[in-house]
């Protein structure tokens, strides 16, 4: 499995688990089971995804086996913020609520979710105290080693930017819906800058990229061209752009398939062209921040 080295000299796995919407046991073991003996090596949960406890059983089953060949170690573990719970105390106490309910010591990568705070005004200015709040908390979890990594997600330039000239731990992660029909330069370019890796969630669009609700051109030629599917096309796009991915699927098959994408490689000019899609094809199927302070 692809690493990517991150800027504290540690690695993560380009490749992910996305388990948005799937909250039970039964929903989530034969995709972990079928993801881990696929090769991937990182799952991505969140707090408000409410399967911290779920996956954690799964895991512990795993790791359990003999016949998976994997430990704790082996194995990426995200979690994220909710936005009810910003601010300092709020912030750290939920970290140890999600150990807790994964039943683990540490997390290898903990995210602020979103940049807003849950029943607050988009433009009040709270926003912005709680979420430095929140971020401070983290930083202190990192040092204590209860986290691994720290990141944000859904964070636009400004409030990267933010964050950027008052954190004394460069955010390690940044993730955000990340396609060629969203695709934010300036967005990119600060994460380069700073070396912040860039993990990219909703490559499909929800599904929508995928499924004629948006025909983005030239992908059907491309993925014809290399005897491949859309979906792989999409993944191996931003996997050669050096950002890590977390496909989420309830099919074990497709979770199977989508471990295929090392397979792919993308001539210069099929990425330009799909770089160039959202000047003519833009849209966003997920969570908008750019309205909050």
């Amino acid at each position: 499995m692809v690493t990517y080295t991150l800027h504290n000299g540690n690695t993560m796995p380009a490749l992910g688990l996305g388990t948005y919407r799937m909250k039970t046991v039964e929903e989530l073991r034969p995709v972990i089971n079928q993801a881990i003996r696929s090769g991937y090596r990182l799952i991505d949960s969140a707090t408000v995804y409410k399967n911290e406890a779920a996956i954690g059983s799964v895991l512990k089953d795993i790791f359990a086996d003999p016949s998976f060949g994997i430990q704790r170690q082996d194995v990426f573990i995200t979690s994220k913020l909710s936005p009810q719970h910003q601010g300092y105390e709020k912030c750290y106490q939920a970290v140890l609520d999600s150990l807790e309910r994964f039943g683990l010591d540490y997390l290898d990568l903990y995210l602020i979710h979103w940049p807003g705070t849950s029943k607050t005004k988009l433009s009040d200015p709270v926003n912005q105290q709680n979420r430095m709040a929140s971020y401070r908390a983290l930083e202190q979890l990192y040092k204590e080693g209860k986290i691994r990594h720290i990141g944000v997600s859904n964070y636009t330039t400004a409030h990267l930017q933010h964050l950027l000239d008052h954190c004394t731990v460069i955010p390690h992660i940044h993730q955000f819906e990340l396609h060629p029909c969203l695709y934010q330069p300036s967005l990119l370019q600060l994460c380069n800058q700073h070396q912040i890796q860039i993990q990219a969630y909703s490559s499909l669009g929800e599904g929508k990229l995928i499924d004629g609700t948006v025909c983005i051109d030239g992908l059907k030629d491309i993925a014809a061209a290399h005897h491949t599917s859309e979906p792989t096309v999409l993944l191996r796009w931003a996997l050669q752009h050096q950002w890590a991915i977390i496909p989420k699927s309830t099919s074990p098959q497709r979770v199977q398939n989508n471990a295929m994408v090392w397979n792919l490689n993308l001539s210069s000019q099929e990425m330009e062209q799909l770089d160039q899609v959202h000047q003519s094809q833009s849209y966003r199927f997920c969570w908008d921040p750019s309205d909050i302070y």
